[in-house]
């Protein structure tokens, strides 16, 4: 049996959407804070159970019988989502889960300047000190985060950061659809897994790129930190939020995000999704 945490979220969710097109509901347990956000799991026979990696005591119980463990991770950038993810990890020993798959990131790295990379990194160390079979997906940048780390390029045609490196822009969909692949096969992806994109572009060559799409001239610009964070301040994005994502640039300009791996499009069974295909999209939204 499989079981699916954060499948109410956009990356589980679509990989538990995957795992059904293939299997019986039979065959999967999805597990969220709030069961009734999960009906239309609920409504193709799937059972729901209730588990919140903030209440540690009815994690157990959401995990019995679990051959194979999807954790999504922490979303809420508030949060100590290490001492979650433990939870959840030694909630998974006591309900004696056969293998656990983390959703981690490529770029995990304790001396990460972006946050969750840390965090990543410190839950890989969980997993590894848990005793428990284990995977971790570490999934490149996802290429959908391009509509605002980018900036408003489409309506100022440039592409104003704080600083630049190359990027694996890696589609969610395609990360999901690997996760599936992955928990079918049961075994043989020990320990970490990069999965990404064929490619991996600075902000310089996506704004190249961007011209190629639109036609026109998309600028690409570096600024201070200082400047780009007074511009997003006066936009009305939040002190925390700013450093959030100041830390991304940073980790970015270090070469965290720069590997790419085929292991991916091996999966897929095809080419991943590019950049241009994104920004195609981002175009064709008026995003």
């Amino acid at each position: 049996m499989i079981v699916i945490t954060g499948a109410t979220g956009a990356l589980n969710g679509a990989t538990a959407e995957r795992l059904l097109e293939r299997h019986g509901p039979d065959r999967i347990v999805v597990v969220a804070r709030d069961p009734a956000k999960a009906q239309r799991f609920a409504d193709l026979g799937v059972q729901v159970r209730r588990g919140d990696y903030a209440d540690p005591a009815s994690l157990p119980d959401a995990f019995a019988g679990a051959d194979q463990l999807l954790l999504v991770s922490s979303s809420d950038p508030t949060a100590d989502a290490v001492a979650l993810h433990r939870a959840a990890i030694d909630a998974a020993v006591e309900a004696g889960v056969g293998r656990v798959l983390y959703t981690s990131h490529q770029g995990a790295g304790l001396g990460s300047p972006f946050g969750p990379g840390h965090d990543h990194a410190a839950t890989e160390q969980a997993l590894a000190a848990s005793g428990l079979r284990w995977t971790s997906l570490r999934n490149g940048f996802y290429a959908h985060s391009l509509v605002w780390l980018a900036g408003p390029w489409q309506r100022t045609g440039v592409i104003s950061v704080p600083g630049d490196g190359p990027v694996s822009w890696t589609a969610r969909e395609d990360a999901a659809a690997a996760a599936a692949t992955v928990l079918e096969a049961d075994g043989g992806f020990d320990g970490p897994v990069v999965l990404t994109a064929g490619a991996a572009p600075t902000f310089e060559e996506v704004a190249a790129i961007a011209s190629e799409v639109t036609g026109r001239t998309i600028r690409h610009e570096v600024v201070t930190e200082e400047a780009w964070a007074a511009a997003q301040q006066a936009a009305g994005l939040p002190e925390p939020a700013i450093r959030f994502t100041l830390g991304f640039y940073r980790a970015a300009e270090e070469g965290r995000f720069a590997g790419v791996d085929p292991l991916l499009g091996s999966l897929l069974g095809r080419s991943p999704r590019s950049v241009r295909a994104e920004l195609e999209a981002e175009v064709a939204a008026g995003r």
